[in-house]
């Protein structure tokens, strides 16, 4: 079955390539070009897309107004084009907020050299969101598995796309008095990290920093990995992290698997590991990591994910002591880890 795709930009450069690319791949097609965001609104109900590109910065309606009227009217999965500036961070993150499922970088350079690198996450970001979408119509939320009281020291967090969300639904859900360090591990670059840390801190009643090479684990401090780079546990000082340059062959910077490698190591039966939304088998490896060490591991069901494939390969491989739906994370959390 055709996806059906809506693309949103002010500039022709833009929706030509973007029309492009998809219309190229086989099970996609453009069904509708917007100019600004009015017309997307509109345009999403009378073609009834099953995805939407959507830019930022148009006349007429931007695209994070079109995207909270889009959300209220007809919701569809949209993914955001967003610069890789700091402004284009907090754009970015303000639409993950307010809906979209995903971020894209959208630079000149890649889409006028027909990057095979952008037409191959453009179009699979598509495909997945799509069919995740229309799983959740039709698969049950999974009943949440009865655990057991969990004696932790630490508590590790994996999510790709979906992530910022999901992580704002569990760690606004823990008291102020949680009393374990918690790392964070979110696919996203150098330049949304920083921003997102801050807008974490805002709404949570822990502390949420970006990590820092060399600072010592504390309870209730919330760490997120820093992009571009690698974020572990060493134990050469004290406990601490260890923030290191990433290997080039390494496909996933952060990579939860590197970090939960080191809890692992450091904290083996003490490790909690919990893997959220994501495309792709990041976390799988790490997981398998903390069970052999005798650690728990957590995922997210696929009902309430936007991407399932993460917690799906975390469970496939029997690493999963519990599946759980995104609300009763964050609960759990903070009534089992004592």
């Amino acid at each position: 079955m055709t996806i059906k795709v809506l693309v949103v930009d002010d500039s022709a450069f833009f929706q030509r390539r973007i029309t492009d690319i998809i219309n190229a791949h086989g099970q996609l097609e453009v069904v509708g070009i917007a100019s600004n965001g009015q017309q997307a609104v509109q345009m999403n109900q009378s073609l009834q897309p099953d995805v939407i590109t959507m830019d930022f910065e148009m006349p007429v309606m931007d695209g994070i107004t079109a995207l909270r009227q889009i959300m209220q009217q007809r919701p569809v999965p949209v993914l955001m084009l967003s610069s890789m500036t700091t402004a284009g961070a907090r754009i970015t993150l303000e639409a993950l907020d307010a809906g979209a499922v995903d971020f894209l970088p959208k630079i000149f350079e890649e889409f006028s050299r027909h990057s095979s690198d952008l037409r191959r996450q453009l179009t699979n970001r598509i495909i997945e969101v799509a069919r995740q979408r229309a799983a959740a119509r039709t698969t049950p939320a999974a009943p949440s598995e009865r655990g057991r009281l969990h004696d932790k020291d630490i508590v590790a967090i994996g999510t790709s796309t979906g992530g910022p969300a999901a992580l704002k639904e569990i760690l606004t859900a823990l008291p102020a008095d949680f009393s374990r360090p918690v790392l964070l591990v979110q696919h996203m670059p150098a330049s949304f990290t920083g921003a997102f840390a801050q807008r974490l801190n805002k709404v949570c009643r822990l502390t949420v920093k970006e990590a820092e090479d060399g600072e010592p684990l504390k309870t209730g401090i919330i760490y997120l990995a820093p992009g571009d780079r690698q974020m572990m546990v060493s134990s050469s000082n004290g406990l601490c992290l260890k923030i290191r340059e990433s290997d080039e062959r390494v496909n996933y910077r952060p990579c939860i698997d590197i970090t939960f490698a080191s809890v692992a190591a450091k904290f083996g039966s003490r490790a909690l590991g919990i893997i959220l939304t994501g495309m792709g088998h990041d976390g799988t490896e790490g997981c398998r990591l903390i069970r052999e060490q005798g650690g728990e591991v957590w995922t997210q069901d696929e009902a309430t994910s936007v991407i399932a494939t993460m917690p799906a390969s975390v469970r496939e491989q029997g690493f999963s002591h519990m599946v759980l739906p995104l609300p009763d994370i964050g609960p759990r959390l903070a009534t089992e880890v004592c």
